[in-house]
């Protein structure tokens, strides 16, 4: 029997943006690739950098907003996939926060410091006409939607499948940045580049069960709901299908980055000597190495997507 080679992949927050790994890791795609796949929780953002040079994590599924962080504080990290290249968080308020105005002088919640949580914040307020100095930014790690629900903090940006519960619940939206589709590297497929130039073969398999993941996904809606609702622990069918349906619709199959994205991102949170130039944080060589070799054609031909 041939040895699996281990695989660990850091998880920030469970997210429908992870859903590809999931997914995958349930149909049993990381074995029949050669892989022992591993979910660590992480903390991500600023914590990215050390996780994924000390070998801790081999692979850590976040934003370009960290990897651009990591990188001006002395990591060597590159983006190699996209599970999401537009912004999919919307601003909730707590109860009785409802504008701008309630906003002010309040609290509002992220993840972590250099998270994408972080870095849209800033966006968000700039569209309120606020900045970080009109708040107090306080970091609450994934429990983003019961610290608004209970006004622990003023307002989060929340995304699925809590921004669909934030909804039911009547929570304050007061911006909506995914129903903008803002073109954003959200949720990056990131490595150390030192570990993608020694374990390329690991992290093309890694990217062929992804992948097949995706449209596995697609090409099976039942199921896929079924592990998504397991992997989420959700019980409402009305939640289910809006989580389903927001990794159906702007989950890029092939995992393809969209550079636009990238440059956005990097325009927004690249300050003094950081580069700005995408080529420093993404490495698109796995992906092209798979679509020369018809790996995508033939995902789309064996599960029938156009």
């Amino acid at each position: 029997m041939t040895q699996l080679t281990a695989f660990r992949v850091g998880e920030a927050a469970p997210v429908t943006t992870f859903f590809a790994i999931w997914m995958a890791q349930e149909s049993g795609l990381y074995e029949k690739n050669g892989l022992d796949l591993e979910i660590v929780s992480v903390s991500g953002g600023k914590q990215s950098g050390p996780d994924l040079a000390s070998g801790r994590i081999h692979l850590m599924h976040i934003g370009m907003s960290s990897v651009v962080r990591a990188n001006a504080a002395g990591a060597n990290l590159v983006t190699i996939g996209s599970l999401s290249n537009i912004i999919r968080n919307s601003l909730f308020g707590a109860p009785g926060v409802s504008s701008a105005a309630d906003l002010k002088g309040g609290t509002i919640g992220i993840s972590s410091a250099g998270s994408e949580t972080d870095a849209t914040t800033t966006m968000a307020l700039r569209r309120l006409g606020l900045t970080r100095e009109d708040v107090t930014i306080k970091e609450i790690g994934t429990r983003r939607l019961e610290e608004v629900r209970t006004g622990f903090v003023s307002a989060s940006l929340i995304g699925e499948p809590f921004r669909s519960q934030a909804l039911a619940m009547g929570l304050p939206s007061l911006l909506d940045l995914y129903a903008e589709k803002t073109p954003w590297l959200f949720s990056g497929l990131v490595v150390d580049r030192d570990y993608l130039n020694q374990h390329r073969q690991t992290l093309l398999r890694f990217m062929r069960a992804t992948v097949e993941g995706n449209y596995q996904a697609v090409a099976q809606p039942q199921r896929a709901k079924s592990v998504l609702a397991k992997a989420l622990g959700l019980t409402d069918p009305d939640i289910i299908e809006k989580s389903y349906a927001n990794f159906r619709d702007d989950t890029p199959l092939d995992a393809q980055i969209s550079l636009k994205g990238a440059q956005n991102v990097i325009d927004a949170v690249a300050t003094g000597a950081a580069s700005r130039n995408a080529a420093d944080y993404v490495d698109n060589s796995i992906y092209d190495q798979l679509r020369l070799e018809g790996f995508f054609e033939r995902m789309r031909q064996e599960h029938q997507i156009k």
